[in-house]
């Protein structure tokens, strides 16, 4: 298996697949990336070749087994707490006042980290709920949080962290949601369970059929459909605005934009958008 190498017609093959499962477009530059990452799951399926590991994924019977680790080993999931922070300053100060004062405090408010990844980014948006319901009675918030990778949904779970990927969260914020580790631990943090019981994480494909209509106040989708075609960003953003309450929100990554797609949402920033 040392020394193997995708050639241009498996790579295509195999782009193909990834994208009519989960929409990614691989680019061509991707080609040595998923040379090594695939490389690793011919390995651990002790499999000589990757048309023998193309031929046993696109089995039936491997479609829930090996077929979740493949698109584990070509999804990226860089992030961070507080990443772009400003987003999260946004939402407390501009738009959890506003739902609050059209709908009251009666009912859960909900939000979906669509593409959560390691779990960073559904931990600062429950801290910043937290902070914000501190100072408004009656709140209360659910969120799920949701990516294709079982890989780092099992880290996102378990909530434990390197201390170094806290560097941007306020020291006070840090005392307050997080315990350090002690002993076999030390160097590392973990979210407490108060705020854990918070979010909810669960395996989903985002080029699925949405199971939410008219459910969520709020969505997050940063830095993922830079990953994804035209076509299948317009599919998504719109699958989005079904499932917003009317007057919710969407979040995008500071990279992205959807002037250029075909929706009904309206800019109220540069990256933040609303359902009317």
């Amino acid at each position: 298996m040392i020394g193997k190498q995708l050639t241009d017609a498996e790579f295509k093959k195999f782009s193909d697949l990834i994208y009519q499962h989960v929409g990614i477009f691989m680019k061509v530059e991707k080609k040595e990336l998923l040379n090594a990452r695939l490389g690793k799951r011919l390995r651990a399926c002790q499999l000589d070749s990757f048309q023998d590991y193309f031929d046993f994924i696109s089995r039936p019977d491997q479609q829930k087994l090996e077929f979740v680790h493949f698109l584990d080993s070509v999804s990226t999931n860089f992030t961070s707490f507080f990443r772009e922070v400003s987003h999260f300053e946004y939402l407390k100060g501009n738009v959890l006042p506003e739902l609050v004062a059209k709908r009251g405090t009666s009912k859960d408010f909900v939000f979906w980290s669509s593409a959560s990844s390691s779990g960073e980014e559904p931990y600062t948006l429950a801290m910043f709920l937290d902070e914000f319901g501190s100072q408004t009675a009656g709140f209360h918030y659910k969120i799920l949080a949701t990516d294709i990778s079982t890989r780092v949904l099992a880290m996102a779970a378990n909530g434990v962290y390197p201390i170094e990927q806290t560097t941007k969260v306020p020291k006070v914020i840090l005392k307050k949601y997080f315990q350090k580790g002690l002993g076999s631990s030390a160097g590392k943090v973990k979210v407490k369970d108060d705020l854990r019981r918070q979010v909810s994480f669960q395996r989903f494909n985002l080029m699925d059929q949405f199971p939410w209509h008219e459910e969520m106040d709020v969505i997050f989708c940063r830095n993922v459909m830079i990953y994804f075609d035209r076509q299948t960003q317009e599919k998504l953003i719109n699958k989005f605005h079904t499932c917003l309450n009317k007057g919710g929100y969407l979040f995008i990554g500071h990279s992205e934009s959807i002037s250029s797609l075909k929706h009904d949402f309206v800019q109220v920033e540069a990256t933040t958008y609303k359902k009317m």
